[in-house]
């Protein structure tokens, strides 16, 4: 089962076709903004050196984030358009899961995901050893988050970049009233963003379990209110 991953929910546009359990081709594009022209570019490019043509793919993945929102529109509006032009299937996961999953093999009591939501905020989310995640997907300060945190405590994501050192001092200053540990991911960089070869590993396990999504529904995970209120306005 050959299976098209969208990542867009960053500034790394990432884009996967696997069959199956197999990655086949990916690639990761850094840019400062994804553009609906560029994605039908980049899946043309990759599909063309898997010898390998639309018709040929079963299913279409795509990132849901939260993340920027308009990114994530226009991946999803991509994914949505081949679905209802091909009727292929569409699986959705979340993109701070697909972060969760690229560093599942380190060791550590739990994973924390923080991604940089701008305005003095973070989406995060944290995963005990499993994977099997421990909180709803959050919009919250640096601090609320790590109120959350138990035990050896594994962080990843972009949000490093601005917290790190943050994250550091609240360990300091609760390590004499909340004896946690700290272990952090900050020299791999490529580690922060939700890759679409774990994107093609969560998906092709929900495709196992027949867990898909109809493709005039699915609708991408959006946090701050008034991005909701905008979307809503756009379907009126």
């Amino acid at each position: 089962m050959y299976i098209l991953s969208l990542e867009t929910s960053t500034k790394v546009f990432s884009l996967a076709i696997s069959k199956d359990e197999e990655i086949l081709r990916f690639r990761n594009i850094r840019t400062e903004r994804i553009l609906e022209s560029s994605i039908i570019g980049a899946i043309d490019e990759l599909l063309a050196a898997c010898a390998l043509n639309l018709d040929k793919v079963d299913c279409l993945a795509v990132g849901l984030g939260p993340g920027s929102f308009t990114s994530l529109r226009v991946g999803l509006s991509t994914v949505k358009a081949f679905a209802l032009a091909t009727d292929k299937k569409v699986v959705g996961v979340g993109s701070l899961d697909i972060i969760a999953s690229g560093v599942a093999n380190q060791k550590a009591d739990e994973i924390c995901v923080v991604v940089d939501a701008k305005r003095g905020k973070v989406y995060a989310a944290i995963y005990n050893r499993n994977l099997t995640r421990q909180c709803d997907y959050l919009l919250a300060t640096i601090d609320d988050v790590l109120e959350k945190v138990r035990g050896e405590t594994l962080f990843v994501g972009d949000g490093l970049g601005l917290y790190k050192e943050h994250i550091e001092r609240f360990y300091q200053n609760h390590s004499k009233n909340k004896p946690i540990q700290c272990r952090s991911i900050f020299t791999s960089e490529k580690l922060w963003y939700p890759h679409s070869k774990e994107l093609a590993k969560l998906s092709f396990r929900k495709l196992i379990n027949k867990e898909f999504q109809d493709p005039a529904k699915i609708v991408p995970v959006y946090l701050y209110p008034e991005d909701c209120q905008v979307d809503q306005r756009r379907r009126r």
